[in-house]
């Protein structure tokens, strides 16, 4: 039985154990140990269960900010994007029983890519960023970027010599998000600059490609048969397809 003596001396005895808890960068830990504290119905737990619930406690409180960093280093254009958010609607034609199967991330393990076509506003970036987002859920790295704006940070990394860790930092994330591919012709050093990104990343790591334009013309778009044969070679052929249809999601909105 706890005295009146013994809960004076409380404070004393647990605020150096608080303390330590921080020092080792447990803070949850050490939040949730006070809040036990304060419930009375915790006396009814005994020591291995309110143990578990601290660790318990720690372990989300880390999985929490580790999701959040990885999110914030993807900079997704639609952060809050998620699969479970995925719109099914009969006229978009999309095969719920696929996005289901790449929402295990089973694809990255065998380092396969996803390609995603369909009209403009049909939501291909919603797609591409939920499954991204589920990829940074379950532990691995992201990193999104639109197509244009890929293309100017090449250009600038060859003008001030930063190219080769450019190439470095974009075949070391787990998932490559590439938005809008195809907007624009592609001129001969962007053919070879993507050649080296697709090089970099086949049989290692996995990419989203986003596209207005079908996959059957991505030969002629790239304009140069050897480079496309040898892109697509890494591309297309160890990629599942999603195609979406429908009216624009935009207009619908607006």
């Amino acid at each position: 039985m706890t005295t009146t003596t013994d809960r004076k001396r409380e404070p004393k005895l647990t605020e150096p154990t608080i303390d330590k808890l921080h020092a080792l960068h447990l803070g949850a830990m050490a939040a949730a140990w006070a809040a036990q504290r304060e419930n009375p119905k915790m006396n009814e737990v005994d020591f291995d269960g309110r143990f578990g619930m601290l660790v318990d406690a720690e372990h989300l409180a880390r999985d929490n900010k580790r999701l959040a960093r990885a999110l914030r280093e993807a900079k997704l254009r639609l952060p809050n994007a998620c699969i479970e958010d995925i719109d099914y609607a009969a006229k978009r034609e999309l095969d719920r029983s696929l996005v289901r199967q790449l929402g295990t991330c089973a694809w990255l393990g065998s380092h396969a890519n996803v390609i995603i076509t369909g009209a403009t506003g049909t939501g291909k970036s919603y797609v591409a960023c939920a499954l991204a987002q589920q990829a940074c859920r379950t532990g691995h790295r992201a990193l999104y970027r639109r197509m244009p704006r890929l293309l100017e940070e090449l250009a600038l990394a060859h003008a001030d010599g930063t190219y080769t860790r450019l190439l470095g930092r974009l075949a070391k994330v787990a998932v490559l998000v590439l938005d809008d591919w195809g907007l624009a012709p592609l001129r001969e050093q962007e053919r070879r600059d993507m050649l080296e990104i697709f090089e970099d990343r086949h049989g290692s790591r996995s990419t989203i490609v986003t596209s207005q334009l079908p996959v059957e013309t991505w030969h002629d778009y790239v304009a140069d048969p050897t480079i496309a044969d040898a892109l697509l070679d890494r591309v297309v052929h160890n990629a599942h397809r999603l195609k979406l249809k429908g009216p624009s999601r935009r207009k619908a909105e607006s």
